[in-house]
């Protein structure tokens, strides 16, 4: 079965380009490392929630859009193992991150239905 890694950020709007620089050559690598796609994102009709929602979730600031992205892998064993091999990939590190790290959140699924 499939494994998903899924990621929402907050993403200044001025640096949309920059955004989707540094997330295309992420994307290769993490395809070198076995993923089978990777997807990216740009909210535009994202609802303010009461409760929660996707600009609650990230702080959302004037002048921000949220961003979804996933990557799938063909299995969890394949993700792991690429993790643990990007996160020592200096091709990975970003020393002008064009989005806010402290206010993203992630998570790893099994992919349970695909239709």
């Amino acid at each position: 079965m499939s494994y998903v890694d899924g990621f929402v950020c907050p993403v200044k709007n001025e640096k949309k380009d920059a955004y989707l620089a540094s997330a295309t050559k992420a994307a290769d690598i993490f395809k070198e490392y076995g993923a089978t796609a990777v997807w990216e994102n740009w909210g535009n009709d994202i609802p303010d929630g009461e409760v929660t929602s996707f600009p609650l979730s990230v702080k959302l600031q004037e002048g921000e859009t949220v961003v979804f992205s996933w990557i799938v892998w063909p299995s969890k064993a394949v993700r792991d193992e690429a993790w643990s091999k990007l996160m020592q990939d200096d091709r990975m590190k970003m020393e002008d991150m064009p989005f806010d790290g402290k206010r993203m959140f992630w998570g790893g699924f099994e992919n349970i239905l695909s239709a």
